[in-house]
This record gives structure tokens, C-alpha cells and sequence, in this order.
């Protein structure tokens, strides 16, 4: 091959392997914000200062392989403008794809603590784990600003939390947990579910509910906090109105 057509399949190879390593940086970035929320291609395009083209091509890429998925705006969010804007988030198979650190083994070990301690020392563990995880979180009066400390301390431990306030009839606050790290051990060991939500309603003084789990092949773990405190003790299983479910069920 004349060395100006070698040189010249050269350039081409290096352009299109920068152009892949660029494409991989940029969708991995969208993956990350599809995992902390539904979100538009326009609020993508804003965060990441990429064109609407190149936003509907990495999320056409993502649909098509089954990754994430796309939803119109609940009517709450919506603005009254036009046609509500589409909003993206991560499918459940799509969340798989993230890996999950460990699982066999922390799966062997949760066992192997279940034969030599029984179900007492499995929620033991769970408990500890999640107050460690929340030690940090101050009480206040202002129980939605305790709910932030809560998310906060959540996403430092990889859970990808947000809260959303809610209104309507029953209002108050949504903890959406959009990812969680130890959704397979959980799947076997409901322990580490349960102890979350005692937890979150002791600290947050007042009884919490959950909506959704990531194990029950929801999108997100969404537990409500009404913004009333109420007995941390009453973790009560009546239903929440239906719009209270929106952030977490229809992300």
C-alpha cells in the first residue's frame, strides 16, 4: 500500500477510535444521570453541553439495547406549555449492567451468619450496616431537611438517592433510591430492606412507607415521609394516595 494511503487509514483508525472513546464517555455519563432520576434529553443536554442530535442518538443507542426507556411527564410536572417533554430513565436490565460488588460473596457470608446466629443476628447486621451508614444524619425539626441528610448519606454509600417533596392530599417527602448495591443479597435476604425502613423512621422521628423496591422490579426504592412528625413506632401500611406514588413508580 503507498505510504499516503497507509498514512491516511492511520488518521481514519485513530479519528474513529477517539470518536468511540469519546462516544463511551459521553454515554456513560448519560447512564449516570439516568440512574439518579428520570430526566429529559434537554436537562442531558444542559448538564453535559452536548447538542439535542447527539443527546437522541446515545439515548436511541441505550432504548435499543434494552437499557433505559422513556415515559411521558406526569402531569404534575408539567408546565402547561405545549407537549410535556419526554423523560428517560435506566430499565431494570439496564441497572444490571452497573454490576453489583461482591454479591456471591456477601450472599455466602449472610448464610453462613444465618446457620451460626440465626435470623436474630442476620437483623442484627442489617441494622448496624444501615445506622453506620446513616451515623452522620442530624435530626432537626424540619423533618424534609432531615430527609436530605438521609439521601445524602445514601448516594455516599452508592444508592443514588434524591428526595422529591409531594403534595396534594397527603403530602410530604419521597426518598428514591435509584440504584442499590446490595439489591441481590436483598432479594434473599428481605432483612436488609426492612432494617432501611426502621432505620429511616427513627431518624427521621416519624412513620415511613415504602412505595416501591428496586427487588420487586420497581425502578427505584421509594419510601414516603409525611412532613407531620408522627411515632417513629407506627410504620403504617394504609395506602398512599395514588399521585403520592408518581417519583418513585413512574420515574
Amino acid at each position: 500500500m503507498p505510504s499516503g494511503a497507509s498514512e491516511a487509514v492511520g488518521t481514519a483508525t485513530a479519528v474513529t477510535s477517539a470518536t468511540a472513546v469519546s462516544d463511551g464517555h459521553t454515554r456513560s455519563a448519560i447512564v449516570q444521570l439516568l440512574l439518579e432520576g428520570a430526566v429529559t434529553a434537554t436537562q442531558i443536554g444542559e448538564h453535559l453541553g452536548i447538542s439535542a442530535a447527539g443527546v437522541r442518538r446515545h439515548l436511541d443507542a441505550l432504548i435499543d439495547a434494552g437499557d433505559a426507556e422513556s415515559s411521558a411527564a406526569a402531569a404534575w410536572q408539567h408546565n402547561g406549555r405545549g407537549r410535556p417533554a419526554k423523560r428517560y430513565r435506566l430499565t431494570a436490565a439496564g441497572r444490571a449492567k452497573l454490576g453489583h460488588t461482591y454479591d456471591d460473596l456477601a450472599a455466602a457470608a449472610m448464610r453462613q451468619l444465618r446457620e451460626i446466629g440465626g435470623d436474630d443476628a442476620i437483623r442484627t447486621f442489617a441494622r448496624r450496616r444501615i445506622d453506620s451508614i446513616l451515623s452522620g444524619v442530624t435530626a432537626t425539626p424540619d423533618i424534609a431537611d432531615t430527609a436530605d441528610q438521609v439521601a445524602a448519606a445514601l448516594t455516599q454509600a452508592g444508592y443514588a438517592t434524591t428526595t422529591t417533596p409531594v403534595t396534594g392530599p397527603i403530602g410530604g417527602v419521597q426518598i428514591c433510591q435509584h440504584h442499590c448495591p446490595v439489591s441481590h443479597v436483598a432479594e434473599e435476604f428481605p432483612e436488609l430492606c426492612d432494617a432501611e425502613r426502621e432505620a429511616f423512621a427513627e431518624v427521621l422521628g416519624t412513620h415511613v412507607q415504602r412505595l416501591a423496591t428496586i427487588v420487586n422490579g420497581d425502578c427505584a426504592c421509594t419510601t414516603h415521609v409525611p412532613v407531620t412528625p408522627e411515632p417513629a413506632a407506627s410504620t403504617s401500611s394504609a395506602a398512599i394516595h395514588p399521585a403520592t406514588q408518581e417519583e418513585g413508580v413512574s420515574q
